[in-house]
């Protein structure tokens, strides 16, 4: 954290999705830099205002930054930009794409067209997505690098595909304007803060059920049989928050602008094994439920390469993968009523859509 210090103290920082998951975080760690001031735009649909931390530097607005309202307001004041804005996930995307492009490739392109001509950014930070360019395989694994060439037959939802349009207006507004845009690509990123049915109703499960870990982890710990699709044989690279936000500041500090970087554990976990490691450290011992694999995942295995980030950036995560479920485990005991409370403001639209088979998005 030290080596960050001298970076973000009296620094004056845009966050925006800063209410999110990782976002919050990431406003946490920043301020604990000696930041300035950092103004958040979220417009909470899928993050709750108390994620953010009650803090004077903090300055929140509640919105889109698709907004023309809110971009206006902006002046060429930003020392750094975290553009972590996304519609999540997957199977929300597949469900309403035109929702997908208004969340997560509009708020890139607007924002970019409105610090195009600023001068006093040092680095404009995008989290972009590892899952766009890993191989499509069920087969052996292979360190997915920061690799510019992508395949257009193997997209497997909108999501993906807005993450990539986002690198590609990156790339082009660095070119063509010079804004000096790092992409940061996230593998699965896991940790305290992450809570099921934050934010609004999006018409699918998957807007309370939406990531693996933390819906294993409050199933395990109610006792319930944990919900693996084919085997649980595709795998991940799962990266716990504090190291991502980390990773963020990282490229912020010491990325090249218009490069790319992976922000990976560099390890490989299975989701059966990711459950099975849940189950262990819950204590729970109801059997997993297995189910089909779903029509349209092609996703398979994928984990990232660290060489460039560990080489360029400095940056290697501090957080093994049980002493970081350690953590959120805890962490999710102790915030049960709140959790508890976000998922219930979806009872209804979940009962009525699919009442009896949860879906959990990897």
């Amino acid at each position: 954290m030290s080596s960050y210090t001298t970076v973000f103290k009296d620094a004056n920082v845009l966050v925006v999705g800063g209410a999110g998951f990782v976002g919050s975080n990431l406003v946490q760690q920043i301020l604990a830099c000696g930041a300035e001031q950092v103004h958040v735009v979220d417009n909470l649909l899928s993050a709750e205002r108390e994620n953010l931390p009650d803090d004077p530097r903090v300055l929140f607005t509640e919105a889109s930054i698709t907004e023309d309202w809110v971009l206006n307001q902006f002046e060429d004041s930003f020392d750094y930009i975290f553009q972590l804005a996304t519609y999540h996930g997957n199977q929300s995307s597949i469900h309403d794409p035109l929702a997908d492009h208004a969340n997560n490739t509009l708020p890139t392109l607007k924002l970019l067209e409105r610090v195009k001509h600023f001068q006093r950014l040092k680095k404009m930070v995008y989290s972009g997505a590892g899952c766009c360019i890993a191989e499509k395989t069920f087969e052996s694994a292979q360190a997915t690098v920061e690799s510019e060439l992508i395949s257009l037959k193997n997209m497997d939802s909108p999501y993906a595909m807005s993450k990539i349009f986002g690198e590609f207006y990156c790339n082009y507004y660095f070119k063509q304007h010079g804004v000096p845009t790092v992409r940061a690509r996230f593998q699965n990123v896991y940790g305290p803060g992450e809570v099921l049915g934050a934010g609004q109703w999006r018409g699918t499960p998957a807007t309370v059920w939406r990531n693996v870990t933390p819906t294993f982890i409050y199933k395990s710990i109610h006792g319930e049989a944990l919900p693996v699709e084919n085997g649980g044989i595709a795998s991940r690279d799962f990266i716990y928050v504090d190291d991502i936000a980390l990773g963020l500041m990282a490229c912020a500090a010491n990325g090249t602008p218009g490069d790319v970087y992976n922000l990976a554990s560099g390890v490989e976990s299975t989701i059966l094994e990711w459950a099975q490691l849940i189950n262990e450290l819950v204590g729970n011992q109801t059997p997993i439920a297995y189910e089909p694999k779903r029509d349209w995942d092609r996703s398979g295995k994928r984990f990232g390469s660290t060489e460039k980030a560990e080489r360029e950036l400095g940056f290697s995560v501090q957080t093994d993968a049980k002493n970081g479920l350690q953590k959120t485990i805890q962490w999710t005991r102790d915030n049960l009523p709140w959790i508890e409370r976000c998922i219930a403001q979806h009872a209804e639209q979940l009962a009525a859509v699919h009442p009896k088979k949860d879906v959990v998005s990897v």
